[in-house]
């Protein structure tokens, strides 16, 4: 009974990661937001690139500094590719840009399996490139890849 026990103690201990999730789409927004709920992370969500930005405190604008708190609990940014606005991709480099940010992992999901899009999300610095619908099994091999980032 111990040992079962010890082991749920030191669970409680490990913090959960805090997700950003981006996404335009009420729905999908919605899917990611209890995928990731469902596996033991925080999550915040943002229904475009700006206001994500916002959230990380590289909007601009005075409020910058105050916001800029929320910006060191990210662990992980989630964003949709295809948004109005500003795409998944243009966020990505801005994030990139970023000397608080550049470390944060930031996985790009997209409905459309574009070969040329994929590779330059990668190159510009995406963890990862997964396609929608987001399952379960992404989800949690996405937690899998973030508790090795940060351990």
């Amino acid at each position: 009974m111990d040992a079962a026990s010890g082991v749920s103690s030191i669970e409680g201990i490990m913090e959960e990661p805090h997700v950003l999730a981006v996404d335009d789409n009420l729905i999908d927004r919605k899917l990611v937001e209890k995928l990731l709920r469902n596996s033991s992370c925080k999550v915040t969500t943002a229904e475009n690139g700006l206001r994500a930005l916002e959230y990380l405190g590289l909007g601009g604008g005075d409020r910058q500094s105050s916001v800029n708190d929320n910006a060191s609990k990210v662990n992980l940014i989630i964003t949709d590719y295809c948004m109005p606005g500003m795409t998944g991709y243009e966020l990505l480099k801005k994030i990139k840009e970023s000397s608080n940010m550049k470390d944060v992992p930031v996985v790009i999901v997209s409905s459309e399996n574009v070969p040329t899009r994929i590779n330059k999300c990668l190159e510009e610095g995406a963890q990862m490139f997964m396609l929608k619908p987001l399952k379960y099994s992404d989800v949690k091999k996405l937690r899998c890849q973030l508790m090795q980032c940060r351990g």
